[in-house]
């Protein structure tokens, strides 16, 4: 079973990857420069995750009424909540920011952020073929969006070495800590969402 064109679960899986994708464009590319823009940062952040939120409940109450989904439900359900994870992890490290805060960031959350960013350009063309039903070319955006996740592991052993390095301020270092970590976590919620797409191809391919 697959897909049909704009089958509900198709257009509510679009929904939450295009806004997933939007959301992390958005944090990308807005520029801080003082605390107010914390605050609009923030706030705009919380914007995306609420709808976020709508999505994926409008998908589990359909789950429910649902007698037969075109593929099984819990993989539709596990796509639904690791891309909602993504954003919730982009949210909070906004809210991190601003609670902190931080006005400036370092070229550590810069290469973090891009590589949360491509991350989710991935997801959005892997949800695309998916409901397009071209399942064996997620593959390879599954892939990518591994070697994104293992560049972040490798970017926070590099900030936390660099961070311990040359900080000398304790306050400082939790809260950049606390930073570099939650980035990683999104960074390992992109790869829950290539799991999912791996899992998806081997049981409808």
């Amino acid at each position: 079973m697959a897909f049909k064109k704009k089958d509900k679960f198709a257009l509510q899986l679009s929904d939450i990857a295009l806004n997933l994708k939007e959301s992390a464009t958005y944090f990308a590319d807005f520029k801080l420069e003082n605390t107010n823009d914390l605050i609009v940062f923030s706030n705009t952040m919380k914007d995306f995750e609420t709808k976020g939120d709508s999505y994926v409940h409008s998908i589990i109450q359909d789950l429910n009424n649902a007698f037969i989904t075109p593929i099984e439900r819990e993989d539709i359900l596990a796509l639904a909540m690791s891309m909602d994870d993504v954003l919730d992890g982009l949210e909070n490290t906004a809210a991190l920011f601003e609670m902190y805060s931080i006005v400036t960031a370092d070229e550590y959350m810069l290469e973090f952020v891009e590589a949360i960013q491509l991350s989710t350009l991935e997801i959005e063309v892997g949800v695309e073929l998916m409901v397009s039903k071209k399942l064996p070319q997620m593959r390879e955006h599954a892939i990518k969006i591994k070697e994104y996740e293992s560049q972040c592991d490798a970017i926070l052993r590099r900030s936390i070495k660099n961070l311990f390095h040359t900080e000398k301020d304790p306050i400082r270092i939790i809260q950049y800590k606390d930073i570099y970590a939650e980035l990683e976590e999104i960074a390992d919620h992109c790869q829950k969402v290539a799991n999912t797409f791996e899992s998806i191809i081997m049981k409808n391919a």
